[in-house]
């Protein structure tokens, strides 16, 4: 009960008022009934996650809100608070570009989306659209809203109809040497999925030296990262029996309907990249419906002034915020910039159009804001739409922009001029400012910070070789041979990373800078967690020049990951690639699977099995189909 304090020389205010006794009585009931409403109302809020965030610390707010999943996960919570090795800078962060402790916002309300009504609505349900995003609820016994148009099916069949290749190739000219080496990467991938399904089967993924699972922060209560990420791998290597094991979990045990924080680039790349990928590949409806939903809980991050998303989402309330460590509340360029293909699968395969509304907002919005000397900055506000500060990467941060800008003008088989002129601008930038030689003859990637120079490049812009010959590929003159020249220099000095390591695997991060040249100079950069970007480049540089040297070095990884990262129960990254004695970091990333053996199996491949001319590749090496004609389903609107 308030105490109402009288002031010096005044009567109490309900006399001040001349009420009399029996009316102030009942006014003071009245107050005290709606004081106790007042509070009874914050306290019995049905998402009290609300209150939570108002009251408790932020930091407590964290531990409270993630309560509920970790219930799930307690007899391997002691693994799960081990400190992960960064995927990207800084050094204390999850990968890629994710911190570990994210600072909450409150939100406006999220704006209310269309129904979304298409063949990922399951039969005997309906959608309600909360918070931007649709949830399913279960049918009552009210008849369901009428719909106002068919639902959307995709035409599978033509689909596959236009592929120019067999997915999994059918030429057979190679000699016994290659397809011995292909056999020994196919027994890896099974070696490391076999070990995960047996001691980390449902979790995110395998620490191979205590053999049990690892679940993380990164994904918002998703579980499973590694089934996903290992669907299309297991698949184009003909592992049939290993695949049906994966395609089974995602039927009976993925649930999607989890309330924790999630970055939105790494469930964007890793599950609908993975879903999709699998969908295309097989045409197993599982796949798509579950692409489609999740990707529908990603809306609500885009609901800011700019329309650019935040960095981390609530995959249950639909909240977002920016990482804790990203300058002044802003998002990633990689992040925001690593969603174009997978968001027009999206709307290609549901026939919604808001998935490409998106994305195609978020070009629009750098294509209007001014880029320093033609370069793209890593942060940008997702409230101003102006750059937060001037560091430019094309390694961790900056990354996987400039891939996409290339592969969706080739995804959109070379109708998205947009796209093309925007890579292009870009890569010129890049040439003029931030492309070196060093005085030992080897050409690199530098970062820019403000007009200053760092020269240092890490394990991830070592993707660039590849990326550049790519985009050399489909390029006139002059030009294609001066960026086919690049990338192959670029691919070499990775390369040199790598051999100048005693393992044979390259570091984290590598400089050229008081009198060194391709090493890590630093403690903390000499890491290596099973990255895929060297062998990525080799890969391309084979398909694009067939130079057997790329091969060559493609099988120098192998041996150096059969004798420094295989381990009793799995495949480890190493914390120091300059020893020979290399201590085991006990993760086997998802990653390993989705990306590098799958890069290595295809560098050993004929050029059909999953052809450039059908499909790219996203970040995370899901192939992802060329849109070669329109695959409505005959007879629709």
């Amino acid at each position: 009960m308030v105490v109402l304090r009288k002031l010096p020389g005044m009567p109490g205010w309900p006399a001040a008022l001349g009420l009399r006794l029996p009316q102030k009585f009942l006014f003071l009931l009245f107050l005290s009934g709606l004081l106790t409403l007042c509070f009874g109302a914050l306290f019995l809020l049905p998402d009290s996650s609300r209150f939570k965030r108002l009251f408790l610390p932020r930091r407590a707010t964290a531990s409270a809100s993630s309560s509920s999943s970790a219930s799930s996960s307690s007899a391997s919570s002691s693994s799960t608070r081990d400190t992960d090795l960064p995927r990207s800078p800084p050094a204390a962060a999850e990968p890629r570009h994710a911190s570990p402790a994210a600072p909450r916002r409150l939100r406006e309300k999220l704006r209310a989306a269309a129904r979304v009504a298409g063949p990922h609505t399951a039969p005997g349900s309906r959608q309600q659209v909360q918070g931007g995003q649709s949830r399913a609820q279960p049918a009552s016994g009210a008849p369901p809203a009428r719909e106002t148009r068919a639902p959307f099916r995709f035409d599978y069949e033509r689909f596959r109809r236009s592929l120019r290749h067999p997915v999994r190739g059918g030429r057979s000219a190679e000699d016994a040497e290659t397809r011995a080496r292909r056999m020994k990467i196919k027994e890896m991938m099974k070696f490391a999925w076999d070990n995960y399904k047996q001691y980390a089967l449902g979790k995110n993924e395998l620490r191979p030296l205590t053999k049990n699972g690892h679940i993380g922060n990164m994904f918002g209560g998703l579980r499973g990262a590694t089934v996903i990420d290992a669907l299309d791998t297991l698949y184009i290597m003909g592992l049939e029996e290993e695949f049906q094991e994966a395609k089974q979990w995602v039927e009976k045990s993925f649930d999607l309907n989890v309330n924790g924080e999630a970055s939105l680039f790494e469930v964007n790349i890793r599950y609908i990249g993975g879903l999709l990928a699998t969908y295309y590949l097989t045409g197993e409806e599982v796949f798509k419906n579950k692409a489609l939903e999740l990707g529908e809980k990603l809306l609500p991050a885009f609901n800011t002034p700019t329309g650019i998303p935040r960095g981390v989402i609530n995959l249950g309330s639909g909240m977002s915020w920016s990482w804790g460590w990203a300058s002044a509340g802003s998002s990633i360029l990689a992040e925001f910039g690593t969603l174009h293909l997978e968001f027009l699968h999206l709307s290609e395969l549901s026939g919604n159009p808001v998935f490409a509304e998106k994305v195609m907002n978020i070009r629009r919005v750098l294509s209007r804001v001014e880029k320093p000397q033609g370069l793209y900055p890593n942060f940008l506000s997702p409230v101003t739409g102006s750059w937060v500060q001037h560091h430019v990467s094309i390694g961790g941060l900056g990354d996987s922009f400039y891939e996409y800008l290339l592969k969706s003008w080739l995804m959109s088989d070379k109708k998205d001029s947009e796209a093309k002129k925007m890579y292009d601008d870009a890569l010129e930038a890049i040439e003029k400012h931030l492309v070196k030689k060093s005085a030992g003859g080897l050409t690199y990637i530098a970062e820019w910070r403000g007009g200053i120079l760092d020269h240092k490049m890490g394990h991830l812009a070592c993707f660039s070789g590849g990326m550049i010959a790519l985009g050399a590929e489909h390029s006139a003159g002059d030009r294609r041979q001066r960026h086919l020249e690049l990338a192959a220099e670029i691919t070499s000095t990775c390369h040199e990373s790598y051999a100048r390591s005693d393992t044979k695997l390259g570091p984290e991060a590598f400089r050229f800078d008081a009198g060194s040249e391709a090493t890590a100079t630093r403690l903390s950069e000499r890491y290596y967690i099973l990255r895929p970007e060297v062998v990525e480049s080799y890969m391309y540089l084979w398909r694009l020049t067939h130079q057997p040297k790329y091969r060559h070095w493609g099988w120098e990884v192998v041996q150096a990951l059969e004798k420094h990262c295989r381990v009793e129960a799995g495949f480890s990254g190493i914390r120091d690639v300059y020893s020979t004695t290399p201590i085991h970091d006990n993760m086997q990333q998802s990653f390993f699977l989705a990306e590098t053996l799958k890069y290595l199996y295809l560098l050993f491949c004929e050029d059909d099995v999953l052809s450039l001319e059908d499909w790219v590749f996203n970040t995370e090496a899901h192939p992802l189909p060329i849109n070669h004609t329109d695959f409505k389903a005959a007879g629709q609107p």
